[in-house]
């Protein structure tokens, strides 16, 4: 629930902290040995390898490579069939990973050793991959920047930390899961003390990794965090958002304990989010901002709302990608189920932050903490640029409770249901591709048959002995 507030415009580009000439500097004097070079998967995770860093000096800054299977995978690994793009039948061949030497910076949580991001490319005719998560953000903000846009973007990372690591718990079956914290400690700083031992490391090493955090605090349940990182460019925050969960669960391990983001752990717990907030800018001025407009909302604001609302059942499976994470769509739990936008009321889908100020934003709640940043952005970059260049009209903000809201468009209430508002998206396959949108379609299909195949515990509860 942090507010990150985009007031002013410094610092929207924030990339690694490390130099190639500052990391041979620190590889002679045995600072950094390792380097990750890493790409982003479907499920935005990092996905690399290891270099000694003489080899990342000598050549491997140019480029290494990596299966084309890493963007056709499921959250287990395995290698489901019906993507065009790679297969049993081409063979699974290589991309060719590129470092993105802008993003190199230091993992000072892991002892000598550096992390760079990569661009995903065809390894043959060394053509970007489209469907690559932050390819496909890059190019949102190219047409953002041909609109002559720039973006402010801040997402909100919520998570539940455990007692026990993950070993342990994957030996139980995660069936005795115990929270860090037994207490709803929404804002307390006594109960969040008691987590320091995870959170104050977490936040000076990604300080130290230049990854600008704000804050944390507890959230509104047993054992549940909130990570805020300050507002940057698109492609930044994403990077950010990535290598700050990777440091989350990474920094839990190395503490005996565990960190999980999956949005609904439990039925009688509430759900972790992921909050968007996004402005624009134009001119080194704040483009969602007229101070003679009501509210202080100017019409590319209008419109891009407007944009943001006409297709929010199109993108919503870029916001929710798996069966679990539409379990937290329910009244009362402030996430949302109705595709509304309100001034500052958190049961809305979106919820316009500081209002009648420079820093006046829209904040999507549809994101669940298990949502790929790369994905969630670029879809809605896409839908806002889309209200702009068709000049959508706004409808009034909601007002009151938007659970109890009558005749109002609902979000997509399960991952089947959002799969096919992506197959039949019109606007996502102009701006997204046939291909691209085919690809995630696929995604979305292997992980609703995966579930449709599994006896859960709930069925053998509910009917072993009653059915």
């Amino acid at each position: 629930m942090g507010r990150p507030n985009p007031a002013t415009k410094e610092s929207l580009f924030m990339p690694g902290n490390l130099t190639f000439d500052a990391l041979r500097e620190k590889a002679a004097s045995g600072e950094i040995d390792t380097v990750l070079a890493a790409m982003v998967d479907m499920q935005g995770r990092l996905m690399g390898k290891r270099f000694h860093v003489s080899n990342f000096l000598d050549h491997a800054h140019e480029e290494t490579h990596c299966c084309n299977y890493l963007l056709a995978t499921d959250l287990p690994m395995a290698t489901p069939d019906g993507y065009a793009a790679t297969s049993w039948h081409s063979g699974y061949g290589d991309y060719t990973l590129r470092p993105d030497l802008t993003t190199l910076r230091t993992m000072p949580w892991l002892e000598g050793t550096a992390l760079v991001l990569g661009d995903v490319l065809d390894h043959h005719g060394h053509d970007v991959v489209p469907h690559a998560p932050r390819e496909m953000l890059k190019r949102q903000v190219d047409r953002l920047t041909d609109m002559g846009f720039e973006a402010a973007m801040a997402t909100e990372l919520e998570f539940f930390l455990f007692q026990g690591d993950y070993r342990s718990l994957q030996k139980d079956g995660y069936r005795t899961l115990i929270p860090f914290n037994g207490f709803n400690e929404d804002y307390n700083l006594f109960q969040t003390t008691k987590e320091e031992v995870v959170m104050r490391p977490l936040r000076n090493h990604l300080v130290a990794a230049g990854i600008p955090v704000e804050n944390t605090k507890g959230e509104a349940e047993t054992g549940q965090q909130e990570l805020n990182i300050r507002y940057a460019g698109p492609i930044d925050c994403a990077d950010h958002h990535t290598i700050a969960k990777h440091a989350v669960k990474e920094i839990a391990w190395l503490n005996g304990c565990s960190a999980t983001f999956i949005p609904k752990w439990a039925p009688d717990k509430v759900g972790s989010s992921s909050h968007v907030h996004l402005s624009l800018w134009q001119d080194e001025a704040p483009a969602f901002h007229d101070s003679d407009a009501e509210f202080g909302m100017s019409k590319v604001m209008r419109h891009f709302v407007a944009g943001l609302l006409a297709y929010a059942r199109d993108y919503t499976f870029f916001l929710a990608p798996y069966v679990n994470s539409y379990k937290r769509f329910a009244p009362g739990t402030f996430a949302p189920t109705k595709a509304v936008w309100s001034v500052d009321n958190r049961t809305a889908a979106f919820r316009m932050c500081g209002d009648g100020s420079k820093g006046i934003r829209i904040e999507c709640r549809i994101g669940g903490s298990d949502m790929n940043p790369y994905l969630a952005q670029a879809a809605l970059i896409a839908a806002g640029l889309r209200g702009i260049e068709d000049e959508l009209d706004l409808a009034p903000p909601h007002k009151g409770d938007a659970y109890a809201g009558g005749d109002i468009v609902e979000i997509p209430r399960t991952l089947r249901e959002a799969i096919e508002t992506l197959r039949n998206s019109v606007m996502l396959r102009e701006t997204f591709g046939d291909g691209v949108v085919d690809h995630y379609v696929r995604c979305g299909e292997w992980e609703q048959e995966e579930f449709d195949r599994a006896v859960t515990d709930w069925e053998l509860k509910r009917g072993f002995e009653g059915a």
